[in-house]
């Protein structure tokens, strides 16, 4: 195989989230060979450097943010051929869930992840991002759903929010006591350790009621819950919608 029809192979993963976008792309092998971090304003001009770096005749986009104006119309300018991620699309996994229609894309592209990873085992993923998902996929590959909570960042938002006096803050480096002894380890204390709290007691849960567990870590804030989180039964996966999203792709050419 010529390194030209080597590179032509490539895939450019295109994830747009709630507060962010991330781009990638994935060569003949499933390797990921490109990594970035965006925003809606600069996704374009982000996009041409890898692109004329790695040349790409498809793309898959899985979206829960706004749309971005322009994309379409420039991925078609490169002459690669692109996808949106829905229920529609072939799947790696039997949806179980009652209302496919809702599920959000990057849900979807999680789970396709873990089966790349795990198939024959049961699989709890949770995303800790904007919201934190729990999303539940059996040893039988069917997708059942899970549940959604409120992330780190929101948490912090709706105690300013909604009162009077408590101001808006974000997780810190410092190590976070239990027991807060002032408005500011008060809030850190309550947030953190109340997510993490919660994290713990689903993957308890999920353990009791299903025999043989593989739970994955990932989104934003796995590396920071990561520190606080002492039952270490879980496996951290900084990539895995983006694998997910790959390997759709790769089922949709």
């Amino acid at each position: 195989m010529t390194v030209q029809n080597f590179y032509k192979k490539m895939n450019l993963i295109i994830d747009i989230g709630n507060t962010g976008i991330k781009l990638a792309i994935f060569d003949i092998n499933n390797r990921l060979v490109h990594f970035q971090r965006t925003n809606p304003d600069d996704l374009i001009k982000d996009l041409k450097s890898p692109v004329q770096k790695f040349p790409v005749t498809d793309a898959i986009i899985s979206q829960v943010g706004k749309p971005v104006r322009g994309l379409n119309d420039w991925l078609t300018t490169q002459q690669i051929k692109y996808l949106y991620l829905s229920t529609k699309l072939n799947l790696p996994f039997k949806i179980g869930y009652k209302s496919p229609e809702t599920i959000g894309a990057d849900r979807l592209g999680l789970v396709a992840g873990s089966v790349l990873n795990n198939p024959q085992s049961n699989k709890l993923i949770i995303d800790a991002g904007t919201c934190v998902t729990y999303d539940f996929i059996d040893r039988n590959n069917v997708y059942y759903g899970g549940a959604i909570s409120p992330g780190l960042e929101l948490r912090f938002k709706s105690l300013h929010d909604y009162t009077a006096n408590l101001p808006l803050l974000q997780a810190g480096e410092k190590t976070i006591p239990l027991i807060g002894n002032d408005t500011f380890t008060s809030i850190q204390s309550g947030v953190i350790n109340g997510l993490v709290n919660e994290i713990e007691g689903f993957i308890v849960k999920y353990n009791l009621k299903f025999r043989d567990l593989t739970v994955y870590l990932t989104g934003g804030n796995e590396k920071l819950l990561d520190r606080y989180i002492k039952n270490k039964i879980f496996v951290s996966s900084k990539f895995l919608l983006l694998e997910g999203l790959n390997l759709i792709l790769n089922l949709n050419k």
